[in-house]
This record gives structure tokens, sequence and C-alpha cells, in this order.
């Protein structure tokens, strides 16, 4: 299988670091977040990747030219601004073509210690997607229902909503879980994508799609999980007994 690494991000959270450096880049425990995931994934198996780029892209470019991972490395540019979850992927779509027919996406500042093995038997390869969901508290949460078929979108603090079911429609129903930046998809994404510009957001695709029933949810059990988005959360992944 492949993977898309999303290494694209201004990482301005994470600014002063990030002023000459991608956030792809930024070590942790000496070691860069994007040599973590990417090493990560190979030995669960993945043998095939692409990384997405934007900012400081050549550094990441020189990086990965200058590293012997033991398998296939492609990179898709952004060349004039990132291009958002869903963006990146429809960008990357002729790099991602596999006899599999599906392919992960990795978030770079997303450590974890996830199973990945675990996470591919869990895959429905008759669903567009299959996400990787925290059952953690969180202002903005996925709505699943009991049969974990995405349903919706809410923000708890705010009470928005969106949902293809609107209006007809009671948050309070479903099952809140937040989104880890970790899902597999099926390629037949790429059709659907067609008519969305180049800019978009994978949840927002998700929520347009997910009235099919074919948009999938799995909680991984006993998860531990850093988002590396601020310089406290990059202090405590130095530290994580998982690193």
């Amino acid at each position: 299988m492949k993977a898309l690494i999303f290494a694209a991000g201004l990482g301005t959270r994470l600014r002063p670091l990030t002023d000459t450096m991608p956030k792809a880049l930024v070590p942790v425990a000496g070691v860069p977040m994007l040599q973590r995931v990417l090493c990560k994934l190979r030995d669960a198996g993945i043998d095939s990747f692409v990384v997405n780029v934007h900012h400081f892209a050549e550094q990441i470019e020189t990086f990965l030219s200058e590293h012997d991972f033991g398998v296939d490395v492609a990179v898709s540019r952004e060349e004039r601004e990132p291009l958002e979850t869903g963006g990146g992927i429809k960008r990357a779509a002729p790099l991602l073509a596999s006899p599999q027919g599906r392919f992960l996406v990795h978030n770079v500042d997303i450590l974890s210690d996830l199973d990945v093995r675990w996470l591919l038997a869990q895959d429905d390869p008759a669903s567009l997607a299959t996400l990787l969901l925290i059952d953690a508290p969180a202002d903005r949460c996925l709505l699943f229902d009991d049969g974990m078929r995405l349903v919706g979108w809410t923000n708890v603090r705010t009470g928005e909503v969106k949902s293809p079911y609107l209006p007809d429609f009671d948050p309070a129903k479903y099952r809140r879980y937040s989104f880890c930046g970790i899902h597999i998809l099926s390629e037949a994404v790429f059709t659907k994508m067609a008519a969305w510009p180049d800019k978009f957001s994978i949840i927002d695709f998700y929520l347009s799609a997910c009235e099919a029933g074919t948009i999938r949810g799995v909680v991984a059990p006993d998860l531990h999980l850093i988002d590396i988005g601020s310089p406290e959360k990059l202090a405590e992944a130095q530290h994580a007994p998982f690193i």
C-alpha cells in the first residue's frame, strides 16, 4: 500500500522554529517528525510514499534525497500555497495510484503508539474512506451512527452543525469522536473530487459524501497520540514514552 504524508503546512504555531525550516523537519528527541512518521509506516509494511511539500519545500526534498529509507518516496509540490487536506490529496492523485486501489494518509505532526497493522486490518475495502478516531473530549467532533458511519460534524461549544441530513438532524443522537489525521482512502475519491476546487478541506469533502454511508470510523483502543501543533505539545513529545 502507498501512503501520503502531509508535510506542506506552514507550521505557524511552531514559530520561530518554522521561520527557518519546515515543520516536517523539526526534530522530536533528535529525529525529524517526517522521519519518525515515514519509518513507522514503513515498518508496518507501507512500501511506497508520497510527501506533499510547500513551506521550505527544497529542504524536505534535500532531506529525502540524502536519506535512503529503503522505500520509494515521491514528492507532490504545492507551489503557490498549501492546498489544505482535500486539495493536497487531489493534487497528489497521479502519484497515489496502486494495484491495491487504496492508500493511507498521515499528518506529519501526529506522533502516536498506533499499531498501523491493526489499522490496516480494520479498513473496510468497500468504504470510500476509513477514519481513525479517538474518544476524547473536543469542541469540534465528527458524528457517527451506531454502525460507525459518518453522518455529520458539530462544534459543541458554538452549537454549529454540518450534515447532509439537515434540517431534520439531531446531533445528540449520535456518537461524537475526534478525527486524528490518519485515514485510509479508496482511489474512488479522485473521481468524486474532480469537481472540487484545487484547495479544500477533506472533512468538508467527507461531509458532502457521507450520505452514501461509505465513510466509516474506527476507534483505536488505548491509543496515545500527540498532535504537535504548539511549542507546548512539541516539548511534551520530546519525552513521550512511545517516542
